[in-house]
């Protein structure tokens, strides 16, 4: 019951009482593809797993966050989760072209981080709009860091929301010919530091198909207006955040688990009944 209370809180992008009205939730069939598989990212890339595994494709990804009134971006390519629930990761694309990497040597972690404050500063003010819990970054779990012979740039940040409830947000972007791939983990933060040995080796399974590697790169081909910076502080980061999607993860855990503890005694048998559905398995 724990992992399906933590697939519920994150897939939660706002505090409301939805959960609550459980029975009301026409959840969808998801078509898993389970491991050991190698799935297809939209057109851009690959990703093999083990046994552990599962994978949803876009259609079905969208259709989940859709059936927890969540708002897809449109452009969600996939969802990875470990069969116990342990933790999942969504996969978006961006295809804003080629990022060059040369500010790979002068990422000024401490610049980068009092601009993420700054956007969290103008993001609160629609949070606060819409009734949602403000949300305070208050550093680095892991500072940004780039590795230049996989192309891929990392980083995690602790935040915490005004009743105090903290989370971590640990996004991967997988630079490539066309643009950007786009990982985000969604773990337990008391976990955190398990989870994510975990999940840079099943990363480690991800590879970009032919012709869209960033080794690929020939001239007369589309180049990013930005570089690794923007992609941290503002350019596709910023989007996601704006648009919705995800913005629930950044959300402090305190409150909703108190939501989900009496959701779950409100509506029980409703919850296991729909997750079986969800996860094709038979009612316990």
């Amino acid at each position: 019951m724990k992992r399906i209370l933590l697939l519920v809180m994150m897939m939660t992008l706002t505090f409301t009482c939805n959960v609550l009205a459980a029975e009301d939730i026409s959840l969808p069939s998801v078509n898993w593809q389970k491991g050991p598989a190698t799935a297809s990212i939209g057109d851009y890339a690959q990703l093999k797993f083990g046994e552990n595994y599962m994978f949803a494709d876009g259609n079905d990804t969208r259709r989940v966050l859709e059936a927890f009134h969540n708002i897809p971006s449109g452009d969600e390519l996939g969802l990875i989760a470990t069969k116990d629930l342990d933790y999942f990761a969504v996969f978006t694309f961006d295809d804003v072209g080629y990022v060059k990497d040369d500010e790979k040597d002068s990422l000024d972690a401490d610049k980068i981080l009092e601009q993420l404050k700054k956007g969290q500063e103008e993001e609160n003010q629609e949070r606060a709009k819409k009734g949602y819990h403000t949300l305070q970054i208050t550093g680095w779990e892991i500072p940004p860091r780039y590795n230049p012979t996989t192309h891929n740039l990392e980083w995690a940040i602790r935040i915490v929301n005004n009743e105090g409830g903290e989370s971590i947000n640990f996004r991967t972007k997988y630079l490539g010919r066309k643009g950007v791939m786009n990982v985000i983990l969604v773990a337990e933060p008391k976990e955190f530091n398990q989870v994510l040995p975990k999940f840079n080796e099943l990363m480690q399974g991800f590879t970009f198909n032919q012709g869209q590697k960033y080794s690929e790169f020939v001239k007369g081909d589309k180049v990013a207006k930005y570089g690794l910076a923007a992609l941290i502080t503002g350019g596709l980061a910023a989007a996601a955040i704006k648009s919705g999607l995800f913005s629930g993860l950044l959300v402090g855990l305190a409150k909703l688990w108190k939501l989900l503890i009496v959701a779950v005694v409100a509506v029980g048998a409703a919850i296991k009944g729909f997750f079986a559905k969800l996860f094709g398995r038979k009612k316990q």
